[in-house]
């Protein structure tokens, strides 16, 4: 049976001066499956992982998504904020609005970014906090939450934009090793639940193996 691809890369390079950084890499991706990336610091991972949403300009090389072909150095803005509707990024540091309640983080990009009403993006948000364990802290401030907790509101705000595609860059490097267990079983079962393309960037061997259904060591 032909595998059904979600996202295709050929050809990435990137070079921040004389570092020849990212070397054609070139990648595929089925929907619905979870890839990690795992290499050790200065590898590219992180790197690899902003090319594919346009957070850094790739120098050279092709992205096919969602059946859309984009030149990841050349691609246009609106061809940028396409990809992106369809993409969410969760980054390590979390990333959260310190000033705005937890629903608000959720709901922001809902109301002023896709310009939702404030009712329906509420729903959306409560969905999508539910899925993480975070519906009983709508109210509280990121500085009244654990690491964790913050984890997990960074995750529902990703999620509640329904994306094909969830790029993860090492979200549970600051966690404990507890706390990292219980929130990998977590992601696997929002991903299972969710049947969201994953791409995974981690350091941790055992994370790798844990959290993915195929491994690219960089």
């Amino acid at each position: 049976m032909e595998k059904q691809l979600i996202l295709s890369v050929k050809g990435l390079e990137k070079t921040f001066g004389d570092n020849k950084v990212l070397k054609g890499i070139d990648l595929g991706l089925e929907k619905g499956e979870v890839i990690a990336i795992l290499g050790p610091s200065g590898s590219g991972k992180t790197t690899l992982l902003r090319c594919l949403n346009f957070l850094e300009r790739a120098d050279g090389g092709e992205l096919i998504f969602d059946g859309e072909r984009f030149d990841l150095h050349g691609a246009s803005r609106k061809e940028i904020a396409r990809l992106r509707r369809k993409t969410a990024f969760v980054f390590q540091s979390y990333n959260l609005f310190l000033n705005k309640t937890v629903l608000e983080n959720v709901t922001l990009g809902l109301t002023v970014g896709a310009g939702m009403k404030k009712g329906e993006a509420r729903t959306l948000a409560v969905d999508a906090l539910t899925r993480v364990g975070m519906a009983d802290r709508l109210d509280s401030y990121p500085s009244q939450l654990s690491g964790g907790q913050q984890q997990r509101v960074a995750i529902a705000r990703a999620l509640v934009n329904r994306p094909k595609v969830l790029l993860l860059d090492e979200p549970l490097a600051a966690l404990d090793l507890r706390l990292r267990k219980d929130m990998q079983n977590e992601l696997k079962r929002i991903q299972q639940a969710t049947g969201i393309t994953f791409i995974y960037v981690t350091h941790d061997q055992e994370e790798a193996l844990s959290m993915s259904d195929t491994v690219v060591v960089m």
